[in-house]
């Protein structure tokens, strides 16, 4: 009966809104960048389902529903691009050069420390696109003959980290400007890190969204060409 209560897709959706909420709650009263809610709604997730030996196909039978609806939250993170264009296309040649500079900056270095560890050439090219959005990355790594699992879990990995200390290092940085802070939360940790600019400040989201959006689209053209010539 229990078992019948606990594997039930809607208690599943309705537990995973219940704890991301509980984290937000519990960051917005603590204000610690540690308690991110995403990575504390994974870690309990996770916990129930070995704690009562749920499968994964199971909890994703529910999550299903959550990613159908991420396809459209995306494309609403325009909204606030979309009030901000005025400004963009007076600037859109440096943030172009910017985020092309950016893009580069993420790949190689990422390229090179994975070589410098030893890394094997699937997995090099596997971490290459940890900084855009799960379905870009993984349709890249899929392209270079990498491994598609590992890259959707390394894009995980680099929101989060860029969710929790993104804001913190631009300070330390005397980074202060809005439209750099933005683009640079998009850019380095796409739509985790897209969010959470989202919820500082409208400005910072929209250019967030910005760098989310041609970080995207760069790292798709230029990645094969740089680990090409990288490896």
């Amino acid at each position: 009966m229990i078992k019948d209560i606990i594997t039930n897709q809607y208690f599943l959706l309705a537990l995973t809104f219940g704890i991301y909420q509980g984290a937000k709650m519990l960051q917005r009263k603590t204000g610690s960048i540690l308690l991110n809610p995403i990575l504390i709604a994974i870690g309990l997730i996770i916990l129930f389902l070995t704690t009562f030996n749920i499968p994964y196909e199971t909890y994703y039978e529910s999550g299903k529903m959550i990613d159908f609806w991420l396809k459209p939250a995306v494309v609403a993170l325009g909204v606030p691009l979309y009030l901000q264009l005025s400004q963009i296309k007076k600037q859109f040649l440096p943030i172009l050069a910017s985020q092309m500079m950016g893009c580069i900056v993420g790949i190689v270095s990422v390229v090179i420390t994975a070589r410098l560890l030893g890394a094997s050439h699937a997995v090099v090219v596997s971490l290459a696109s940890k900084s855009v959005t799960t379905p870009i990355a993984m349709e890249v790594t899929q392209a270079l003959g990498g491994i598609p699992s590992l890259t959707a879990a390394i894009v995980v990995i680099t929101g989060l980290i860029g969710g929790v200390a993104g804001f913190k290092i631009m300070s330390v940085g005397h980074i202060n400007n809005p439209m750099a802070k933005g683009l640079s939360m998009g850019a380095a940790s796409h739509a985790v890190g897209t969010s959470v600019a989202m919820e500082r400040d409208e400005f910072v989201g929209a250019y967030a969204s910005l760098g989310l959006t041609l970080n995207g689209i760069l790292t798709a053209l230029l990645t094969p060409s740089v680990v090409e010539l990288m490896t």
